[in-house]
Parts: structure tokens; sequence; C-alpha cells
């Protein structure tokens, strides 16, 4: 099946029309039968017999460009002066910059600014660190923090390679949260270094943001940085994943009219994001998981774990999932489940294998690009289906809990974000679809919803707020000031 045209692969091209009727829908048909989709035509100028006209377009992969150029040009009287590749060009000196809040125009301004002002505000702080949240980007800055080793899709690719990934991270901390996000990209994969460096730079921000890192490295860091940090610290790809994962199951549950605490749960792919999900899933109620990964299902009968080879972080799902100890692989652990989780890779089971789950499934399929299952073939199967797609309903992406969760966090002053205030990020997820608008392709919300990070960072300071209130009185909250 052909590729349908998309944004990331649009293209400008000026073209230089001959001035006579029909030429700009010839220009157009060309276009049209070379693959890509017209978006806007505007007119740059006008020159004798000729007019000079960019016109936006969409395709399905850069190998059409060549062709919608040579199409343009075997018409007598048009030709091609130039192209843009609108993607690269949104990237074009980085996607974010830093601006001043305050104006700088006279002596006054830099006074209070700049030295000597600025000395009363540094003993100040120094006199009280914790002044430091009130007078500085502290308050309201996160550190994305990033090695490059395991990038979208893309893998180990380093860190000036993940710098893109990272601005865009920061673009989305302060669309949607208000949040100034700056990214660090690092040039090392040791996890001591990365914890060196990490607490090094963190007297300047107030969280750090986790991006990127391979597992099982990631856990150990992140656990490092927790423990060693009086900030906030998340791992995005494991916790963010799994927030949205249970704000879209509460939904799905509510419309299918199941408990959380009866359906049985497989979930393909025991990485960051997969450990993340089995334990925010056991957290919220679920007593019937089974963990997948390349090897199969996972237990603790299973060979590596016996020999003690299985990694610790996974031993602890051997030791807390599959208590029948069900053995095989994917295919064979399907029968009698009622939710599917795809964390992993594309394409690893076909369809009709969905066929031995109980009636009307849930199949969350989130590997991107490339789903673990067709999602055009799963709807045969799945009463209910989500990806990680934009293209597709029920999008299940970090977006909608990040920023928001961040927001909530730097509010409320946590020192940490607990599993009580993920638990409330996802609640306040799923409630932002009404109960009567409930419905198989609308379970969790747009990404665009701007009503998502207020919530979410509302609930979030909520459960800070009343953790604290409750250490102050004896209890376990989270640490704070």
């Amino acid at each position: 099946m052909a590729s349908a045209p998309s944004a990331q692969y649009s293209l400008t091209v000026r073209v230089e029309i001959e001035h006579r009727p029909g030429m700009l829908g010839k220009v157009a048909s060309a276009i049209g039968s070379a693959g890509g989709t017209i978006g806007s035509v505007d007119l740059i100028k006008v020159e004798g017999r000729h007019t000079i006209r960019d016109i936006t377009v969409e395709t399905a992969s850069e190998t059409v460009w060549q062709q919608l150029t040579d199409a343009v040009n075997a018409i007598p009287g048009a030709r091609v002066l130039d192209s843009t590749d609108l993607t690269f060009h949104v990237h074009l000196g980085g996607k974010i910059e830093v601006a001043n809040k305050r104006p700088l125009k006279t002596h006054d301004d830099l006074s209070m600014a700049y030295t000597p002002g600025v000395a009363r505000v540094c003993n100040a702080i120094r006199n009280d660190p914790e002044q430091a949240f009130r007078y500085t980007v502290k308050r309201n800055t996160v550190a994305v923090v990033s090695d490059g080793t395991a990038v979208l899709g893309l893998g180990d690719i380093g860190p000036k390679a993940a710098m893109p990934v990272m601005e865009g991270k920061a673009m989305l901390f302060k669309e949607f949260g208000g949040v100034d996000g700056f990214p660090i990209c690092l040039d090392t994969k040791d996890p001591d270094e990365i914890v060196s460096v990490v607490k090094a730079i963190a007297p300047g921000f107030g969280g750090i943001n986790l991006e990127d890192i391979s597992a099982p490295r990631c856990f150990e860091i992140e656990d490092r940085l927790r423990a060693e940090l009086d900030i906030p610290v998340f791992h995005d790809d494991q916790h963010g994943t799994a927030v949205v994962v249970l704000a879209a199951l509460f939904n799905a549950l509510k419309l299918t009219g199941r408990r959380i605490d009866d359906i049985h749960i497989v979930i393909v792919g025991l990485g960051a994001a997969g450990v993340a999900v089995a334990k925010i899933l056991m957290a919220a109620g679920a007593r019937h998981i089974i963990g997948c990964d390349s090897r199969g299902a996972v237990h603790t009968e299973r060979a590596d774990y016996l020999d003690g080879s299985m990694h610790p972080v996974k031993r602890v799902i051997a030791e807390t999932t599959n208590q029948e100890r069900r053995t095989g692989g994917v295919a064979d652990v399907l029968e009698g489940a009622d939710l599917f989780l795809g964390v992993s890779g594309a394409r690893i089971i076909p369809a009709s294998a969905l066929a031995a789950m109980n009636p009307e499934p849930m199949v969350f399929a989130m590997a991107n690009p490339d789903p673990e299952v067709s999602p055009e073939e799963a709807a045969e199967y799945a009463r209910i289906l989500a990806t990680g797609r934009s293209d597709y309903p029920n999008q299940i992406n970090n977006v909608l809990c990040f920023p928001g969760i961040f927001r909530g966090a730097l509010d409320a002053r946590a020192a940490q974000i607990t599993e009580s205030m993920k638990t409330a990020a996802a609640r306040a997820i799923a409630e932002i679809v009404p109960t009567e608008e409930l419905r198989e392709d609308y379970i969790i919300p747009s990404v665009f919803n701007r009503d998502v990070a207020p919530a979410v960072a509302a609930a979030v300071a909520a459960e800070a707020n009343a953790a604290r209130y409750s250490d102050d009185d004896g209890g376990d909250g989270p640490r704070g000031s």
C-alpha cells in the first residue's frame, strides 16, 4: 500500500510559469500526477511574460521530489527555479531561543538586572538558597537530558544528532505547559558520568526530564538521580508513556464495562516503557499481567531467571507478574487476554492472533511509526484500538503528560514525582473526555486539547500538596519545601 502524503515531506517549489491561460492548471496537474498534494500557491512576482509562484506540496517521501521537479520541467513554458525542504527549514538555526523578560534600555535597567544591583540578589540567595526558586529561572526551568542512545525509532545516534529531538521536547514544554525546557545532550554513555553531570548542573534547574536514554542504563540513572537530587527527576520514555496508557485504559474500561483488577493484560516489550507500564498498571490495581520480551513470556522458571542472567529490573517483573508461569511467544499467551499492550516493534504478530483474545478486546499497539499489528487488519478483531500515531484515532502520546506533570510539580515545589502523582495525572487526562462522549475511537483527548495540561498540572499539584501535608503530620509523602 502506497504511503499517504505527509507534512514531514513538505516541499516549497518556486516555479517560473509562462503568463498565459491554463498554465497554472497544467503545473498543478503535473504535481498531482507525480504524487504531490498542493497545500498553497503564492504569487511572488510578475516579470514580463512570466509569473513566479511558490507552490507548497505534501508528498509521501523524498523520492517523489525529483519526479515532481521533472514533471514540472517537462511542461513547455514552466521551470523549477528552486525548492525548499520545509521540515529542514523549520529546524534552521534551531527551534528555540532565549528571550529577555525585562527590558534593557537604560542605565537603571542595567544596574538592576546586572551589576551592581544583582549582587544584592546573589547575597540573598547565598544566605537562603531556597530563594533561588523565587529569584532565578530555576522556578520554571527543566533540563531535557539525553545521551542520544535511544532516540525515537532511530536508536543510538549520538548527542549531536539527538539535539533536534530535545529542542522539540523543549518546544512542547513551553507550548503546552509554559515550562522553559532546555536541551542538554551529553557526550557520554557512562551512567556514573551522566549522574555526575546532571547533579552538577541541577542548581540551575527546577526539574530534570531524562529523554531517550537506552535501557537498562536508564533505570539506574533515574533511580540514582531521584535519590540524590531534591528536584523532580522524570524519565519520560518510561513514565510519560505509562501515564497516558493508564489514562486511555481508564476510559476503555469505562466504555467496555470492565474492571482493571479483572482484566488479563499482555505487555509486549519490556524496555523502559514496558516496565513502567507494567508498574503503573499494577499500582492501579491490575492483577493479571504477562510481560513478553524477545525471548517470549517472562516468568520465574525461565532459564535466564534461574541462572541469574536476567536483568534485575526484568527480574522484578518476572516475580510480580505471570503467576501462572505461562510460556511461549506473544501469540501463545494472547489466549484469554482482554488487553494487548505493545511497546516493542513493528508487525510482531499477525492480526489473526488477536482472535484468541477475549471478546471485544482492547488493543494498544504503540510502536511508532509502524505498530506491532496493522491497525487496519486489527480493526476486524478489536473493539478498541489505540496507537502511537497521529493519523489513527486514540493516539497515545506523551505530550498529554509531561508538560502538565512538570507544571504541577514545579508549582507545588515537589521534590519528587511519585506514583500517586502519576496516577492523578492519568485520571486527569482521562476525565477530559466526558463520559457521554466516550466511544471506541475517542478514549483519549487530542494532543492539541488545551484543557489537558492545566488539568494534569492541577491534579499533580494537589496530590503533591496533600502528600506534603500528610508528611508534615508524620506520613510518608514526598519530600518538598
